[in-house]
């Protein structure tokens, strides 16, 4: 196996998690609906400002990573909700889905071995497709953590449906 193989694997291992801590499945699965826009006491964030903030940076990275003409938003306005709690009852799956989305788009562009790791992205500054995942996979393991203390704050881990049986 060549040492590009080998870097690939472990920065797929990486983005999935699972490994130093939980991944966003296990974090997110059954979360209940009406503590999405909870707040506790000396912590900034509901969970839905939490997960709003992970899709929308995790998006970001992602389009920066492979789309020339790609403008991020505003910080730090363009990467949070305005509200605690979704504006609707969809919004919350809308939202995970998202996420998943561009996570499997992020996990494909590190497995395609055609996707320069190495070379600065032409429009960045410096930029390359190794220092993007690893700040996706980084960025992603502080927030999940955030929500496994906001979760177990709220009184709602581990998720029912991880329970032992």
């Amino acid at each position: 196996m060549s040492n590009d193989s080998i870097l690939r694997d472990h920065l797929l291992e990486l983005l999935r998690g699972g490994h130093a801590h939980p991944n966003f499945d296990r974090v997110l699965t059954d979360w209940p609906a009406d503590l999405q826009g909870s707040l506790i006491d000396g912590l900034p964030h509901s969970a839905w400002q939490l997960l709003e903030h992970l899709r929308l940076t995790q998006w970001d990275i992602l389009e920066f990573s492979r789309n020339p003409d790609h403008v991020s938003p505003d910080w730090p306005a363009g990467y949070w909700p305005g509200t605690e709690s979704p504006p609707d009852e969809t919004a919350w799956q809308e939202s995970v889905e998202a996420f998943r989305r561009d996570h499997n788009e992020m996990t494909h562009l590190v497995a395609d071995s055609a996707s320069d790791l190495f070379t600065p992205l032409p429009w960045g500054s410096g930029q390359t497709l190794l220092r993007e995942v690893m700040l996706v996979a980084d960025h992603n393991a502080y927030h999940l953590g955030q929500l496994v203390d906001l979760r177990r704050l709220l009184g709602a881990w581990p998720p029912a449906s991880h329970e032992p049986s």
